[in-house]
């Protein structure tokens, strides 16, 4: 029986709950989750093992990297940037990097790096993952880059490069890289415990990851799915050359160590975000409403943010995938406490939303990760937050 750390609120006991089910039936090996309704937090949970190696406990102040829930914050640094009046999501990417003009890219806007909508989901030459890390080679690549598809027409997941592109517009307008905007204008005013690019003295306190292969067989699906959805999605998958798999496949080698002190050392806006459940869930508790007097996003640029701006059929992932401006929105594949929420989805099962309706902010980080369709944990958290007060 794993022993389950921390405090919930009166009324929001069923997320204790699901939390515990989640180590006792559906495979977490450490984890935390936090919850803020109005500004304070109601739920504040944490347990298991951060590293299954050596059997370290997960603590209170235990860090995780959270792949593409990184891509919220980073989401939240632009919109501060457009409220300032500093950046224009609606002008040409080329105004703030000239170089990005390149290969008839001169008139894609701001809003579509945001929104997948710009088609520069991958590198034609993959490089060395020391220049990806090394931030100027990849955003130059990316600059010299033709689209995969004609920019406004369709939507694809950037998952890497999304980070290199919407970063470098925050380092242009703002002179800082986004790691350095992250912590001087969110983190520290808020007074988070999240990093994009860890310092070294933070090295100790990172959980360590443990993978779950899928548990079906690509072929197999593929020969074998009754719905033409599964038979894209099966066959993209097992496709090298498919924008599913290029998507991902930006540096040379392709897998990247994020376990690795140089790739959690560096700034990957898309992707290596490490921090606390607790620190994600009071951002977006801040995007939404005043935190100890702290609040990120006015109103009216929230509302501009979590406008809808791609919906359909995604072209690297080949399912169903909704947009705001950055903020995933709600799908029954991503779900969230209400119809207004928004936040995003990290590999493997982290997630960190708002939901403005109900005045709640939500994170759950954790080192089990899982691929496919069948992992629950954070839907069952989800649920037990629905059925809590509000």
């Amino acid at each position: 029986m794993t022993i389950i750390n921390g405090d919930v609120a009166p009324g929001f006991e069923p997320v204790r709950e699901a939390f515990a089910a989640n180590f006792a039936r559906r495979g977490d090996i450490g984890a935390a989750v936090c919850v803020y309704r109005h500004g304070r937090p109601v739920v504040d949970l944490w347990g298991g093992i951060a590293d299954s190696g050596t059997g370290r406990p997960w603590t209170r102040d235990t860090l995780q990297l959270v792949y593409s829930a990184t891509k919220g914050a980073t989401t939240t640094a632009a919109h501060m940037l457009a409220e300032r009046g500093l950046l224009d999501l609606d002008a040409p990417v080329a105004s703030y990097w000239p170089e990005f003009a390149a290969n008839g890219k001169a008139d894609i806007p701001v809003r579509w790096l945001l929104s997948h909508r710009a088609g520069l989901v991958t590198v034609d030459e993959p490089l060395p993952l020391a220049d990806a890390l090394a931030w100027d080679p990849m955003t130059a690549a990316l600059a010299a880059q033709r689209p995969q598809w004609a920019p406004g027409t369709a939507h694809g997941y950037h998952g890497r490069t999304w980070g290199w592109l919407v970063g470098e517009v925050i380092r242009r307008v703002s002179g800082r890289t986004p790691g350095r905007f992250f912590a001087d204008e969110i983190a520290v005013p808020l007074g988070l415990d999240f990093h994009i690019g860890l310092p070294a003295s933070e090295r100790d306190r990172v959980s360590r990851m443990t993978y779950r292969s899928p548990s079906v067989d690509l072929a197999t699906l593929l020969a074998e799915a009754d719905s033409e959805e599964l038979r894209e999605q099966a066959a993209a998958w097992l496709d090298p050359d498919s924008l599913s798999n290029r998507a991902f496949a930006v540096t040379d080698p392709a897998a990247i160590d994020f376990d690795s002190p140089e790739v959690q050392a560096a700034e990957l806006p898309s992707s290596n975000g490490i921090g606390t459940a607790r620190s994600l869930a009071r951002m977006y508790a801040a995007t939404i409403g005043e935190v100890d007097g702290v609040r990120l996003l006015t109103p009216a640029t929230l509302a501009s943010a979590t406008a809808e701006q791609a919906v359909g059929r995604d072209r690297v992932m080949t399912i169903p995938s909704r947009f705001g401006t950055g903020y995933m929105l709600p799908t029954d594949r991503t779900p969230m406490t209400g119809p207004n929420a928004f936040g995003h989805t990290g590999r493997g099962g982290s997630l960190a939303f708002a939901d403005p309706d109900r005045g709640l902010a939500f994170g759950y980080v954790m080192n089990h990760i899982v691929s496919g369709p069948d992992d629950e944990r954070a839907a069952a958290l989800v649920e037990a937050v629905r059925q809590s007060p509000t």
